[in-house]
């Protein structure tokens, strides 16, 4: 009798199983969609600091100029880092970039007005005698190296010197560019860097260290960058980095914020 009863109560305990079963899976189905966050809807610091790099970067036109938008977004990185611990003034919006990753007898040095997000100049540079031929390799913070020191600086006072109107700079990167006041260099003009050297050796004349640039724009260039801007010396040496690199910062403080409505 035991037997017969637990034969007929079987079929319908698995039926009430599967049905219990089914249900819950549905009531899931139904759930699902309401709670789901769509990944293309997530939007943070990063994203928009991103957004706002690429947004500049189209807005003046840099990629037209020769300009990589991962060596802009170091530069304008760095800017911001700066100007947030208070080495660049408020006021300030011109990022200078050199970019040794490129051969010198390439328009290598940009000068970029963020805030009107206007490219003020594009023009040679030349790099130090013992960095390298036609582009710079190696590289120095040691004074009587003839090397070119990589990093951010930011300009100084102007003086007259043996090169005409200079540029003093302080460089911000400890151990790659902190001694390129007691080094002397500076932004000056020199009349071994243009097209007339390149044509006659291949490749510009090469300073002692300083980011040189041709001597019929050097007063321009003082002009847009003097007083406490921010140059930035780029390679892809593989031994540098600079905390003023850091992305952190953008996420959480976010000094750009504001910036990017205006892009």
């Amino acid at each position: 009798m035991r037997k017969c009863i637990l034969g007929l109560w079987t079929p319908i305990v698995i039926i009430l199983a599967l049905t219990t079963i089914s249900w819950r899976s549905v009531k899931r189905t139904e759930v699902q969609p309401t709670t789901t966050i769509q990944p293309s809807k997530i939007v943070n610091s990063d994203s928009l600091y991103n957004n706002y790099i690429s947004k500049l970067y189209d807005s003046v036109n840099l990629e037209a100029s020769g300009l990589k938008l991962e060596v802009f977004e170091k530069a304008v990185t760095g800017f911001f880092n700066l100007k947030n611990l208070g080495k660049v003034d408020e006021d300030k919006s011109v990022v200078t970039i050199a970019d040794f990753d490129m051969k010198s007898t390439e328009k290598r040095l940009w000068i970029i007005d963020l805030h009107k997000k206007t490219l003020l100049l594009n023009t040679w540079v030349a790099h130090g005698q013992a960095s390298g031929g036609d582009k710079a390799v190696d590289f120095s913070n040691t004074s009587e190296s003839l090397k070119s020191s990589l990093g951010f600086y930011i300009t100084g006072e102007t003086y007259n010197g043996k090169h005409g109107r200079s540029l003093r700079l302080d460089g911000m990167d400890e151990g790659f560019n902190s001694n390129a006041r007691k080094r002397a260099i500076v932004v000056h003009g020199a009349n071994y860097v243009g097209p007339q050297t390149i044509s006659a050796l291949g490749r510009l004349g090469r300073s002692q260290g300083c980011p040189a640039v041709p001597q019929s724009v050097v007063n321009k260039v003082i002009d847009n960058i003097g007083g406490g801007t921010v140059l930035f010396i780029n390679s892809s040496e593989e031994h540098f980095n600079s905390k003023y690199l850091d992305e952190t910062m953008m996420s959480t403080l976010k000094p750009w914020a504001g910036s990017e409505d205006n892009v």
